[in-house]
């Protein structure tokens, strides 16, 4: 259920990752709300997954298959947007993820680590490539393409999702974490480039959700909490994981441009009082 309703009839929405935990809910919220929805990612089964619910629920949408670090892959994308709805007028930049060889085992530099275990030392290069590649580029690049039919038009909004991680850095996560935060950098940056045009540019900054993602991290395998997970919650005041259905309000109101029509550049923490918690 829709938290408040907001007239997107007739508007063409990309939404990269759109077949993730948190893309998939705001692809059917956005739907629920009248718009076109455009799935784009490399999960082919996981967006027709989204489409057919969407299509059950009365909503139109599809989805397509591409890589969003390869422009060559977002141009033909958005030939096939042309072809199927029209000229594009939202991009939701949801396209991200982590990558194991990226993420360190310690959480301090510990010389008595064991020998298969991952210091910062042992951290591939390219692995952490691949996450600034998925995470930047890989907004960078469905912003460069899409906003291209948006310059002028009225209501157009990119919205990015950045993370907690971008405002003060968790362990483990070195690439993670600086790749989120140069999303939200791009995200003020591209919100100042476009100001005198029709297009703003928000980000959301999701607090932290169970997903798929970091399962292995903040479960145990008989499903309790991991260590990780209470240290979490207890600098979480709310004292509990978030729901992707609660971002949905946030990513409403910046697209409302009723409500939201003097704001740009902002990235907005949706994450039970976290970032405003110093631990004491």
């Amino acid at each position: 259920m829709l938290p408040f309703n907001v007239d997107l009839s007739g508007k063409n929405i990309v939404v990269t990752g759109g077949a993730g935990v948190i893309g998939a809910e705001m692809s059917k919220s956005l739907a629920q709300c009248g718009g076109n929805i455009i799935i784009i990612g490399i999960d082919e089964a996981g967006g027709e997954r989204v489409v057919k619910e969407i299509e059950a629920a009365g909503g139109k949408a599809c989805s397509i298959v591409a890589s969003v670090t390869d422009k060559a892959a977002m141009e033909k994308a958005k030939d096939t947007v042309h072809d199927t709805f029209g000229t594009v007028d939202i991009l939701i930049n949801g396209a991200g993820g982590n990558h194991p060889k990226g993420t360190t085992d310690d959480e301090q530099y510990d010389p008595n680590l064991k020998q298969d275990m991952k210091s910062f030392f042992e951290l591939d290069e390219k692995s952490v490539g691949f996450v600034f590649d998925l995470n930047f580029i890989g907004t960078f690049i469905p912003s460069q393409v899409f906003a291209q039919d948006m310059v002028d038009k009225a209501d157009a909004a990119i919205i990015n999702i950045s993370s907690m991680n971008a405002f003060t850095p968790l362990t483990k996560i070195p690439a993670y974490s600086g790749a989120k935060a140069a999303i939200s950098n791009f995200t003020q940056w591209l919100s100042v480039y476009f100001s005198k045009t029709n297009i703003r540019v928000n980000a959301i900054a999701p607090g932290f959700l169970l997903t798929a993602q970091n399962k292995a991290l903040l479960l145990n395998d008989d499903g309790s909490y991991t260590e990780r997970s209470q240290k979490i919650l207890n600098a979480t005041p709310m004292g509990r994981f978030g729901e992707p259905e609660e971002l949905i309000g946030a990513l409403l109101f910046l697209l409302n441009k009723q409500a939201s029509s003097f704001i740009n550049g902002v990235v907005l923490p949706v994450d039970g009082g976290f970032n405003a918690y110093a631990g004491v």
